[in-house]
């Protein structure tokens, strides 16, 4: 677990700049005043408040919690990273089996995304400053989104081909954004959204 010892004239003091470097909210950590600030006597020898400060419910202990119990209830081994920055904190599966890969992952990503919504309410629970949280398994999003990428470039050509609109599969919002965003520069070509959640899909048609 991550800590820091500071010392600043006032308790209050040493504890915000422990914060501020541990890059923590009071709520994900345990303070242990280690000494008291002291005046010493008629102002000479005075001494600073001094405190240790131990990150024991930050972002990533969260995340590492919910990840433990999440892979022993799936009776799945794997190996994970967790990192956190600038209220970014990445979680990524590293190492699993082939099998149990496409568990978690699950059909078009659905599974991942599920995951990685309930990860994203543990995290943010309670906290003042938001935390975006994403959940990746060996690299899958960055596949799927050159799958979608592609997917789009050839709807596209069909469209033109065909001289008639084409809708997609239904999709989450993320891979819409995905699709949306790589066919804008299409001159000829416009995209939107139809339909409900969880079967709300892009529609690629002729301008």
């Amino acid at each position: 677990m991550k800590n820091v010892t500071i010392e600043r004239p006032t308790v209050e003091e040493a504890i915000a700049a422990a914060l501020k470097e541990l890059d923590a909210e009071k709520d994900d950590v345990e303070i242990q005043v280690v000494t008291e600030p002291s005046k010493g006597f008629f102002g000479l020898g005075s001494k600073d408040a001094k405190v240790k400060v131990t990150v024991t419910n930050g972002p990533e202990e969260r995340t590492k919690n919910f990840l433990d119990i999440l892979l022993k209830k799936m009776d799945i081994e794997a190996v994970y990273e967790v990192n956190y920055s600038d209220n970014v904190l990445k979680a990524d599966i590293v190492k699993v089996g082939e099998n149990d890969k496409g568990i978690i992952i699950g059909k078009r990503g659905r599974n991942l995304d599920e995951i990685q919504f309930l990860l994203n309410l543990m995290v943010n629970k309670g906290r003042e400053n938001y935390v975006r949280v994403i959940f990746n398994v060996e690299d899958y999003r960055a596949k799927r989104e050159d799958t979608l990428k592609r997917l789009a470039l050839k709807m596209a050509d069909k469209c033109r081909y065909y001289k008639n609109k084409v809708r997609l599969e239904p999709m989450n919002p993320y891979e819409r954004r995905i699709i949306h965003s790589t066919l804008q520069n299409e001159k000829d070509i416009i995209t939107y959204s139809e339909g409900n959640e969880p079967y709300r899909k892009v529609v690629i048609d002729l301008k």
